[in-house]
């Protein structure tokens, strides 16, 4: 069973769980350097900036990445690791009530903490090369949140549950972009109403 549930505690969490061996340093880039792209985009960040930022030198930053796009893919790989965690075994509420969850917990995300728009769509929208390792890591996410997604379906008995949650996947890009540009008070309602209608709850 799967349970999207938003919580920054939970995030902190589930970015925290590193290896005990990992550099600090290499966590500190990866966090700034997190921060910036979504805030601000990742083309129109230097990597002068991410490194005074993370107070790391651009010897140590060249121990652990070959570059930026490395450090692109490390950004994109995090906020993966962290959505993945949002999915998490929480009791054992039946299958349309964790639809449900799942459905509020998108929503919450929508107005609480991707605010502004999907990580993935906006890296996507940087990198238009579908061939480039960026976008095969975006494509590697979006296949694994669908398939999530047509799980929780199937086990709810929801039919057709592969076109229901592609039609949520979208609906989620759509309300993410929609509540960047018009607000989550317009967005979110929207979005909920809809994907309850679409997953028959």
């Amino acid at each position: 069973m799967f349970w999207y549930s938003r919580s920054m505690s939970t995030a902190a969490t589930a970015t925290a769980a590193t290896p005990p061996k990992v550099s600090e340093a290499r966590e500190r880039l990866v966090r700034v350097a997190s921060e910036l792209f979504y805030r601000e985009g990742i083309h129109s960040v230097g990597m002068d900036r991410i490194l005074a930022e993370a107070s790391v030198t651009r010897a140590t930053m060249y121990r652990h990445f070959s570059g930026k796009e490395a450090l692109v893919a490390a950004y994109l790989e995090r906020e993966d690791a962290v959505i993945r965690g949002y999915f998490s075994t929480d009791g054992d509420p039946a299958p349309a009530e964790l639809v449900r969850l799942v459905i509020d917990g998108i929503a919450d995300d929508i107005g609480r903490y991707h605010t502004r728009g999907c990580p993935f769509i906006n890296a996507a929208a940087e990198y238009p090369d579908a061939t480039s390792e960026v976008r095969r890591i975006i494509e590697r996410h979006r296949e694994w949140f669908r398939s999530t997604l047509r799980d929780a379906l199937v086990d709810a008995g929801v039919a057709d549950a592969e076109t229901v949650a592609g039609s949520l996947v979208m609906l989620r890009d759509a309300a993410l972009v929609g509540a960047y540009l018009d607000g989550v008070e317009v967005a979110r309602p929207v979005f909920v109403a809809t994907a309850h209608a679409l997953a028959g709850l």
